[in-house]
């Protein structure tokens, strides 16, 4: 089932529109491999020259044809060039391997051919498949033909090795170029989808005014504490400033929101490792302190209290102060979480009604 599942995926992958550009990477592997078989066919030349004494001008032709789709990529376009780069691979694998026999290696470049078919994105799952079955077929009537027939040339043993030896040496060349540079292009993408999903991951965990942790992302970490340390206490308080909404009925919401980002500041350069701050939502905020009782964690939200009480605040020329109060609650290892927040909560708004500027532990 898995594999029936496998299957239908591929061909159900969607196909690009476009037929003409072509992806940087495979474009560079298309150079290396059509340079390299220039320079091939080239060689084949020559060798066959020297070694069997007769200079065959269907090796020159193809390496012409090679630097042509080389030399004229970005004019002739991504699918024409693919034709003709095709085209030229099968027809020197038939002329080869008829000329010289299957000792000179010309079948492996039928590889080559499969591979740029399978790592084009603008070929469509069905045409790459048609393509598989094309080569097989083509390099199989071609063996059965060769069992019944003698190359047209019959090539010493020396020629057989020194061909086979560059054709094989040629084909891997290839083979690591480009696989080099195909794989290189999925690491490069996979970096950059991790990366972008850790800054999406950042954004949607943070309050976009103050910098600070949103809701969400405090109730993971806390979470994720209690997960890994089920026997650590850990305190955790709910902030919430003193008559928030006077000051943006006085001065404005833009004061209002500078208020937010200097507290933010403040709570940020007191924390230390002792705890963590968030945007709890509005004007609240909520501080998690790993590892401390309600005494120590009472203790740290008394120091924060007085330090906001102290802090200038200048907005436009105007001087402004103004409080917090702090309701503080330890995990007592049987509650959810839900209800320790509660309980901070309650005690916050017990410090409200009992006058304000204060900590209720």
């Amino acid at each position: 089932m898995r594999w029936v599942n496998f299957i239908r995926r591929f061909f159900q992958q969607e196909t690009p529109r476009s037929r003409t550009e072509m992806p940087g990477y495979y474009r560079n592997a298309l150079k290396v491999a059509e340079a390299l078989l220039a320079c091939y066919f080239l060689c084949v030349f020559v060798l066959a020259g020297l070694l069997e004494g007769s200079w065959m001008a269907v090796p020159l032709l193809l390496g012409a044809g090679m630097v042509l789709c080389r030399v004229c990529m970005s004019r002739m376009g991504r699918l024409v060039n693919n034709i003709l780069f095709s085209l030229l691979l099968i027809l020197w694998t038939w002329w080869y391997i008829t000329t010289f026999s299957w000792g000179v290696g010309g079948q492996l470049f039928l590889v080559v051919l499969i591979m740029f078919r399978f790592f084009n994105v603008y070929e469509s799952p069905r045409s790459k498949v048609i393509s598989l079955l094309f080569v097989i077929a083509f390099r199989m009537g071609l063996y059965f033909m060769m069992l019944n027939t003698t190359a047209a040339r019959v090539p010493g043993d020396t020629t057989l090795i020194v061909m086979q030896i560059v054709s094989t040496l040629v084909f891997y060349a290839i083979l690591a170029a480009c696989f080099i540079l195909f794989s290189s292009s999925i690491q490069d993408t996979e970096r950059e989808l991790r990366l972008h999903n850790q800054e999406l991951h950042k954004e949607a965990g943070t309050d976009p005014l103050t910098g600070l942790q949103n809701r969400r992302a405090m109730l993971d970490e806390i979470e994720l504490f209690r997960k890994k340390n089920p026997e650590v206490p850990f305190g955790v308080a709910i902030a919430d400033i003193d008559f928030f909404k006077k000051v943006n009925d006085t001065y404005g919401h833009a004061c209002g929101d500078y208020v937010l980002k200097e507290l933010s500041s403040l709570f940020t350069r007191m924390a230390g490792t002792d705890y963590t701050t968030c945007r709890w939502g509005g004007e609240e905020f909520c501080f998690f302190m790993p590892g401390k009782n309600v005494d120590e964690a009472g203790r740290l939200m008394f120091d924060l209290n007085a330090a906001v009480e102290e802090l200038p605040l200048h907005y436009e020329g105007t001087d402004l102060a103004v409080t917090i109060t702090i309701g503080v609650e330890e995990n007592d290892f049987r509650s959810p979480l839900e209800a320790i927040m509660d309980s901070a909560d309650r005690k916050l708004y017990m410090g409200k009604a009992q006058g304000r500027n204060q900590v209720v532990v």
